[in-house]
Formats: C-alpha cells, structure tokens, sequence
C-alpha cells in the first residue's frame, strides 16, 4: 500500500483552534450610545467567539440592562474590571483621559483593546500599538473614523498594496446634517438646535462645528493612507459657523454645494492638509452625502478613485464596526503592517476660491478689491452679485483662479482694511 503524506500549514491549525478555543471575554467600558448597541448586538447575534461578561460605567446601576445577559458582571471600579479575567476590553467612554489610561493598562497587561476612539488614536495611536505588539495584544480601532463604514480595515487590507496620495472626505455627520439642512433652506441656530435635540451634537459643538473632531479622524487616515505620522493640532480647521444661506445661494448658481471637508494630499512637494467648508462641484461623490453620513474619497497611485459611503454616526453604525473587530480578534485575523514615519504639514492646496464679501457699496470697491488680488498675482474668475439686498449689507462674490492660501491670506489682509467692509469676508476653498 502507498503512503501518502498530507502536510497541514501552521495557518490552518491555527484557524481550526480559534474556532474550538473558548470565547473572547469582553468587558465594555462606557455604556451609553455606542456601548449599549455593542452589547445588544452580543445579546441578540450572539456572534461565535464572543461573551460580553463586564460592563463599567460610572453611575452603574442606572445602566444596568438584564438583556445584556445574567452572567454580566456590572461595575463601578475599572480598576477591578481591568485586573479580572477578560481578554479584551472595549473603550467607549471617549476622550484622551482615563480612556486612555484604562488602554495602556489593558495593553501592558498584555489584553486587547478595541475602540472607536478618535482622539485617543489621532494622538497616541502610534505608541498603543507598539505597546500592544510589545506585551502581545492587539489593539483595533474601526470605529474610530467614518463609524460604521470599513474604511480603516480597507486601508489596512483592500488597498494596502496601493499608494495612496489624496484623501478627500466628509468625516463628520454632524456638519454634513447641518449643513445639508441649510443647503435645503434652513439656518445654521435653528439647524442646530434640530441636531442637539436629535442627539446629534453635544451641548458644546464646538468640536464638530470648529472642525476639530474630524481633524483628529483625518490625521488618523493620513498615518493609514499616506502613511505619514502628524501632529493633529498641526492641520488648523476652519468653522463652518461662519457660512450662511446667502453662501448656499451663490454655490448653486456656481454648481455647487457647501459641505464640510477633510482633505490631504502627499505629493511631489510637502505635505498638506486641512479641514473646513468648502465649495463642492455638484457632480463630485461628495455633494451627494446627506444627513448624518460620512464619505471618503481615497485615490491611489494605480487603483484610481475608491469610494467609502455610508452612516458615520450613531450607535448602530458604530457598533457594528467595534463587533466587526471583537470578531476580527477571536476569529485570529492580523492587520497588515503598515509602515508610517514622522511629517510636518507644511504645504498648501493651490485651488480655486471662493470668496465673500459684505460692503456697504459705493464706488470703487471692485476695482480696490481686484487690485490687492493683482498684486499677489492672483486672476480672478468670476464676480457675481445678486440682487435684492441693501447697498448698506450688500453681498458679493468673487471666485479666484487656483493660487496659495498664502498668498490669498496677504490679499484679503490689505481687503479688510477697507473702510466699506461690513465683516470679515468668507473664503472658502473650491473643491474640483
């Protein structure tokens, strides 16, 4: 009789044992929105390989949720949570400090953690997962940009053998709904009241409407895209806060909308990036975002334009992306490595803009206005000017040809020295 010799990879055995090992044990850590749909989804899919078996919360026992499961133990100490048997604790309380600490002290005790952290992994991401290889654990984060849309595991898998060099993207579904609102007629007090009361905005918008939340979402993209490590607080947002309806009104008639946009580019030159309204070609993916959902436009080297679209906010979403990655981890699947190094942003977009004046009219203006541009060198497009309004708050806008927003900056500094300016004028980046 012939002997045949079957070998079996280390990956197969390794795959078979995940499967017959006992579950992962999770302990979640801030049960509000997002924590309390993660555990429902546990409950109800009852997904292999997973056991929610600790909740902590501040306040525990006006959490506490018998659907969660009887064996669930409830918290108030996370030091205690920590120092017990679970094998992954998933952090959904936000914020740099104590989610931060909680973390490191999962990792150095070699767990896992999985978060939808933006902040946390904008600053500090870096050196968690080092810590996280270092003592043996994982550490995941698909939540943390664009909630329930794959972008972040696209990266690290679907388009890791790309070069990506332009990320474009609405990060925020707070903005997209205010602004989608005031695109359809509404203004910004009223729409944002409408977003706080839905749950949309916190009391304090400042970190959605200031544009800070989605530039921590944008660094993290640039370190998994570009593969540049920076600074956040070194991409400088712009508020959407100063954008009104007359704004919108002048956009439509250049075919265009306003949404709020993260964007970077890594190019031949330095490395740029910023984040705040701008104007949108109606035709471009990313004027057709609505309400609260996110979209990210990635373009690579040689796989061309990938879009990612879909809701970026709410628990749902949100939790489906921390499952996804609970499963990821007890299913025994491996991010791939991506190399990232050190960058400053120091370059700028050379793009068309888009630029608001308020005047109380009289002669000469144009000409004044047109003047300062000529002398940084900058053409202009197209002036337009509505009718209606009163020469004493009268409105206009004047499109310029890509330049540097440098160089821009210079011409509108000698502009709003003018004695006819009612108010800071509005210059908005065009995005073709």
């Amino acid at each position: 009789m012939s002997q045949v010799n079957v070998s079996v990879s280390p990956l197969a055995v390794s795959v078979k044992e995940a499967r017959f090992r006992r579950p992962l044990r999770i302990a979640i850590f801030g049960f509000g929105t997002v924590g309390s749909s993660v555990a429902r989804i546990l409950a109800e899919s009852k997904p292999e390989g997973l056991e929610l078996t600790h909740v902590y919360n501040r306040g525990v026992a006006r959490k506490r949720a018998e659907w969660a499961g009887a064996n669930v133990v409830w918290s108030e100490d996370a030091e205690a949570v920590l120092a017990s048997d679970v094998d992954v604790i998933v952090e959904l309380a936000g914020g740099l400090d104590p989610a931060g600490a909680w973390v490191r002290k999962a990792l150095e005790a070699g767990k896992s953690a999985v978060t939808a952290n933006k902040k946390l992994i904008a600053f500090h991401g870096v050196e968690l997962e080092r810590l996280a290889e270092a003592k043996g654990g994982h550490l995941k984060y698909g939540a943390a940009v664009a909630g329930g849309i794959p972008v972040i595991p696209g990266l690290e898998q679907g388009l890791a053998g790309d070069r990506i060099e332009r990320i474009e993207g609405i990060l925020n579904g707070t903005c997209n709904f205010i602004l989608s609102k005031m695109e359809a007629g509404a203004e910004f007090d009223a729409v944002l009241a409408e977003a706080q009361a839905k749950g949309y905005a916190e009391a304090d918008p400042t970190e959605d409407v200031g544009g800070f939340d989605a530039r921590a979402k944008l660094a993290i993209l640039m370190r998994l895209a570009l593969r540049v490590e920076v600074d956040p607080e070194s991409i400088i947002p712009k508020t959407i806060t100063s954008v009104t309806a007359v704004d919108f009104s002048y956009a439509r008639d250049l075919g265009c909308t306003i949404r709020q946009v993260a964007r970077a580019h890594k190019g031949a030159g330095p490395l740029a990036a910023t984040v705040g309204p701008m104007l949108v070609d109606l035709r471009s993916p990313l004027a057709w975002s609505r309400g609260t959902e996110n979209m990210v436009v990635l373009s690579g080297h040689y796989g061309g334009d990938v879009v990612f679209s879909g809701h970026g906010a709410g628990g749902h979403p949100t939790a489906v992306a921390v499952v996804s990655d609970l499963l990821a981890l007890a299913h025994g699947s491996r991010r791939v490595e991506i190399p990232s190094s050190p960058a400053e942003v120091g370059g700028e977009f050379e793009v068309p803009h888009y630029v608001r004046f308020l005047v109380n009219d009289r002669p000469g203006i144009v000409s004044e206005i047109t003047g300062a541009l000529a002398r940084e060198r900058i053409n202009i497009r197209a002036i337009v000017q509505k009718p209606g309004y009163p020469q004493d708050a009268l409105p206009f806008v004047v499109t310029v040809e890509p330049c540097k927003s440098s160089a821009l900056k210079r011409a509108l500094a000698s502009i709003r020295t003018l004695d006819c300016m009612r108010e800071e004028p509005l210059d908005l980046q065009m995005l073709e």
